[in-house]
């Protein structure tokens, strides 16, 4: 273990935000004391809090009193994914969509789209901005997410992660 950790060290990256590289999203936000480069171009877009949870409160806080059952619950996400599925189809091949269903502000209803082709990836970017979607803005950048695989949380994915819906790597 010391010879691992003697290997890496003065490797860390001190300068850029290790988080928003990993997930282009970061719990700190504006205050994060590390750079938050975004890309000039990527095949990966994000669309920053989009997806509206119905036993959601503004607040952002999971409502104790909604009394939706689970199969509404999949029924409202499901008619969000065809909807947007079909909506950013028109710029180009999609290789992935994902949706996070997490419960952290920087995070909750974040959806990533990765695209073929940059350029897909750009028109989708210039005709979404400044557009709505159930009368919020779309707020859309570049990624610098580029494998999912390595954007998540092995925890998260087999359930075993403490944090739950809180975690920081769960897209």
């Amino acid at each position: 273990m010391a010879e691992h950790l003697v290997s890496i060290f003065g490797t860390e990256d001190r300068v850029n935000c290790p988080f928003y590289f990993k997930i282009g999203a970061c719990r700190h936000g504006d205050r994060c004391t590390r750079l938050h480069t975004k890309p000039t171009i990527s095949p990966t877009l994000l669309l920053s809090n989009m997806y509206q949870r119905p036993d959601m409160l503004a607040s952002g806080t999971i409502d104790p009193q909604s009394n939706l059952d689970p199969r509404e619950m999949q029924d409202h996400f499901e008619d969000f994914y065809e909807d947007l599925f079909e909506e950013l189809s028109q710029y180009g091949d999609i290789e992935s969509l994902n949706i996070c269903d997490n419960l952290a502000d920087h995070m909750v209803g974040n959806v990533y789209v990765q695209f073929r082709e940059e350029d897909h990836a750009a028109y989708a970017l210039q005709n979404l901005s400044g557009r709505f979607y159930a009368g919020r803005p779309i707020i859309v950048d570049f990624s610098p997410i580029t494998d999912f695989h390595e954007a998540m949380c092995r925890k998260y994915e087999e359930n075993a992660c403490s944090r739950g819906g809180y975690c920081n790597l769960s897209i």
